[in-house]
């Protein structure tokens, strides 16, 4: 064989083992990727804790009492918002209560001041749910914010009315902020994404 058909036979076995690697690149490329999807599907997928679950009957109850039993699904996407129905507030209606956190201390009294608070957001919202449920997280001040706009809930109206509260609040020290995108635009106060994760909780109790 000469030198010169060694030399191309060289270059093609180069050239084929390149293109095998490239292969192989691509595939396991493509692998991770739809194993990334997979996962971040996997993490956005609601889930119901025990907890919450173990109060429907208690829920139920209440919600019969205060005329919602038809919103029972949504109040326990609300309990799971708001403590994953954990602790011995599992409504976080203190504030509902009596003005300040953490002075109920009966998962029972939690959740009838909470059923019955949301109720209350509901009839004064005319049965708007979406703007009941933003208005049990920012409070009844809400509602008359857009109800002196002639407006109807929407996502915007409940971003503008958190950085407009946290803007005129001076003690800026009692806001959490827990969500990163509220805190990048000034919006702690309350949960400006409060009904769409609740909604979301609603969704999956109702699949149930």
């Amino acid at each position: 064989m000469t030198y010169k058909k060694k030399f191309y036979r060289a270059i093609k076995q180069t050239l084929f083992i390149a293109f095998l690697f490239s292969v192989l690149f691509i595939g396991i490329s493509l692998l991770n990727t739809q194993g990334h999807k997979e996962s971040t599907r996997q993490i956005a997928e609601p889930v119901i804790s025990e907890e919450v679950r173990d109060y429907r009957p208690l829920v139920e109850k209440y919600a019969a009492d205060y005329g919602v039993t038809e919103h029972v699904d949504t109040i326990l996407g609300m309990m799971m918002q708001e403590s994953g129905g954990r602790g011995k507030d599992p409504m976080q209606a203190s504030e509902s209560y009596c003005g300040e956190r953490e002075c109920i201390k009966d998962p029972e009294l939690s959740i009838k001041q909470g059923v019955s608070y949301f109720s209350q957001t509901l009839e004064e919202a005319n049965g708007d749910i979406k703007l009941a449920v933003q208005s049990y997280n920012f409070g009844k001040g809400f509602i008359q914010y857009i109800h002196d706009k002639e407006k109807d809930y929407s996502q915007e109206a409940a971003i503008t009315f958190s950085q407009e509260m946290y803007a005129n609040d001076p003690d800026k020290e009692k806001y959490r902020c827990l969500r990163d995108e509220a805190k990048e635009i000034d919006a702690c106060y309350g949960d400006i994404y409060y009904v769409k994760s609740v909604i979301t909780y609603r969704n999956k109790l109702a699949e149930e």
